[in-house]
């Protein structure tokens, strides 16, 4: 089928549920499991597939009303199709579940007018850059220090130079976990802390000083990501040699146009589940780059490293543990790690990943 003749025929959302492998915890938030929606697209034998983390209601709104929008239409027309399923969302809620089941097809749809056209979704965007370097991230507030250690550790030893943990829970006791964390990983790999938004701007003032004393060079929402005068607070204050982070919540334009119109950060980050998809993404990546702010992607590794190939001002992309076990667990394809980097298989059509049906049914939670 030529990409000139296609028409959808099929769309189609299953949510699959993971248990953690240990409880896991940040500063405003614990949880046990993680949930995937997985959305197919079919133009005859092609089948486009993409994925979003969030809640299983998201499948149902991917059924109905956002399947209407699709079915019959021609998948070249994604910047059409993207603000038909906006409308269709506006009486039910955009911004939320509405825009991350929105992601799911987004990826979809990418996935299959590259493999319409016979390249990859890299290749289709225009590649920037051979690789995406990512950081480990993890160090989740509900570890043990051993746990903490050994993870962080095995990040570097995988020969990832930057690695990331949570902070929040316990004010009192973050700058000893923060120490603990600096001597297991050694001298001179990269310290990234994420409050999660947990603290006040006068305990992240305080602490963004011992943190500094740890060679922390990354500081991720040390106050709510809605207090954007906070943010530029920090912003200004903290250690020259610190960044400070947000936007891993923004769903629009208008969002992310206010984050970096307040001077709040500088970096921002982006989630292509969250904001629409890779649509929503290079709409994003295009405003932050026009402040001249770098970005950085927010979990969801080896689907973003397909977009991130795409972005110049590009910094690295979150390579998350939850979602590097569920997608290592999930799919064939990925891009492999090498170096520190995701780098994707130009070679191979569309995203370039199969789910493994057999492997995953065990997870599903509705259809």
């Amino acid at each position: 089928m030529s990409g000139a003749a296609a028409r959808i025929d099929s769309v189609q959302a299953t949510a699959y549920t993971v248990p953690t492998d240990a409880p896991e915890a940040d500063g405003t938030l614990d949880w046990d499991s993680t949930t995937i929606v997985i959305a197919t697209i079919r133009c005859g034998e092609y089948e486009g597939l993409g994925y979003s983390y969030t809640h299983h209601a998201a499948a149902a709104l991917i059924a109905k009303p956002l399947r209407d929008c699709l079915l019959g239409a021609d998948p070249m027309d994604i910047p059409a199709l993207w603000q038909s399923m906006r409308r269709r969302l506006r009486n039910i809620g955009c911004p939320g579940l509405g825009l991350m089941a929105m992601a799911a097809l987004d990826h979809a749809l990418w996935d299959l007018k590259a493999k319409l056209l016979g390249v990859s979704v890299v290749t289709l965007l225009g590649r920037a850059r051979d690789d995406v370097p990512v950081y480990g991230s993890g160090g989740f507030t509900s570890y043990t220090i051993d746990q903490l250690q050994t993870q962080l550790a095995g990040f570097v030893e995988q020969g990832i130079s930057r690695v990331k943990m949570k902070v929040g829970t316990d004010a009192g006791q973050d700058p000893r976990r923060v120490f603990a964390a600096r001597e297991a990983i050694g001298a001179e790999p990269a310290l990234m802390v994420d409050a999660n938004g947990a603290y006040t701007r006068k305990q992240a003032l305080a602490l963004a000083d011992a943190f500094a004393e740890c060679g922390t060079d990354w500081f991720e929402e040390p106050v709510s990501s809605d207090d954007l005068e906070g943010l530029r607070l920090l912003r200004d204050r903290a250690h020259h040699g610190m960044a400070i982070a947000a936007g891993e919540y923004g769903w629009d334009s208008v969002y992310f146009h206010r984050m970096l119109d307040a001077g709040a950060v500088d970096v921002l980050q982006i989630d292509s589940t969250r904001c629409g998809g890779f649509t929503g993404f290079l709409k994003a990546a295009a405003l932050a780059q026009a402040y001249g702010i770098p970005v950085s992607a927010h979990c969801s590794p080896h689907l973003h490293a397909h977009v991130c190939s795409a972005i110049e001002t590009l910094m690295h992309v979150e390579y998350f543990h939850d979602h590097v076990r569920i997608e290592s667990m999930f799919f064939d394809g990925l891009p492999a790690l090498r170096g520190g980097a995701l780098v994707v298989d130009i070679h191979r059509a569309g995203l370039g990943m199969t789910l493994k049906k057999q492997d995953v049914e065990a997870f599903r939670v509705s259809a």
